[in-house]
């Protein structure tokens, strides 16, 4: 399972992995519970890889903030998504010092850790981020 293949739709719970691509959209399999189904144009789709951190200085891509999780907890289960907002902050913070949080709201943090401990359920190697923390310079 590749970072780069991993995305959310909006409206569907879980992550999926995309598998292929058909003439109107994707076809994608729930890490979670390995059923396949095609995702349409239709569907507001977000790629992992392209989705970032608020942080006072710069934008923290996602695969650099799951990474930090997995360093803190060894590769496993972190805390449930489902803890109060003042737990989720407070743990996020930990994980990355420096986050916006008048941008980042307790919802996003709680969207992020469900997504980890989603990630250490299906297998997901955490090693395999590493290659990809390099950050290319956006151009202004």
């Amino acid at each position: 399972m590749e970072f780069n293949k991993i995305i959310s739709v909006t409206g569907k719970p879980g992550l999926f992995e995309i598998l292929s691509q058909t003439k109107t959209g994707v076809i994608v399999k729930s890490i979670t519970d390995g059923k396949r189904f095609p995702i349409t144009a239709t569907h507001n789709v977000s790629l992992l890889e392209n989705i970032a951190i608020y942080t006072y200085e710069e934008e923290v891509p996602l695969a650099k903030v799951i990474k930090n999780i997995a360093d803190k907890e060894d590769g496993k289960e972190t805390i449930s998504h489902k803890e109060s907002s003042n737990k989720l902050v407070a743990y996020f913070s930990e994980v990355l010092p420096n986050f916006d949080e008048e941008r980042v709201y307790a919802s996003n943090i709680k969207k992020v850790i469900q997504w980890y401990n989603s990630l250490v359920k299906a297998g997901f190697d955490f090693s395999s981020l590493i290659e990809k923390e390099v950050v290319s310079e956006e151009e202004e």
